[in-house]
Order: structure tokens, then C-alpha cells, then sequence
């Protein structure tokens, strides 16, 4: 399932200039928690289950963080610059 920013995220997006549409897979056997967190008054979080795709629509400075499930807690796994999981036109 494809997920895209709601209405009310895209309007706090629209502040910024920039803005890419990006993809994110979790290649991972476990849940993973996947998060936006470097860009102010805008929260953007989302579940994303093992082999799950995630489209949506991020401004250019911001970083996807990415959480993984271990037992009873998140293990912070990585933080990936949106610009990184940007779609290119072909």
C-alpha cells in the first residue's frame, strides 16, 4: 500500500520551496517505525510492515528516520536524506 502526505501535512509542506516525491521499501523482516523529525511543525510518522512501500511527499531538506522493531522497543536503524529516496522522471 502506497501511502501520500494528507492535505493538512501538504499545507505545512507548501512553507518550503522544495518539495520531492519519494519512495521508501522496508527490505526487513521486522516493523519498522519511519518518521520525518528535522523539520519544524511538521510530523510525519508512519508503520511500515516487512516488504511494505511507502510513497510520499517530503521538502528537499528533510530526513526520513527510520526505526526497527526489537521486541519490546525501536532501535533507531538509520536516518536517510529525502533527497536520497527522491522518484526521478524518466
Amino acid at each position: 500500500m502506497n501511502q501520500i502526505l494528507a492535505s493538512s501535512e501538504k499545507a505545512l509542506a507548501s512553507e518550503y520551496s522544495d518539495r520531492v516525491l519519494c519512495f521508501y521499501i522496508n527490505t526487513t523482516s521486522r516493523i519498522q517505525i519511519i518518521r520525518i523529525t528535522n523539520i519544524p511543525h511538521l510530523f510525519w510518522e508512519r508503520v511500515v510492515f516487512p516488504g511494505q512501500r511507502v510513497m510520499f511527499e517530503a521538502v528537499t531538506e528533510a530526513q526520513l528516520e527510520i526505526n526497527t522493531s526489537e521486541s519490546a522497543s525501536t532501535i533507531l536503524s538509520d536516518i536517510i536524506p529525502c533527497q536520497q529516496l527522491r522518484l526521478l522522471e524518466t
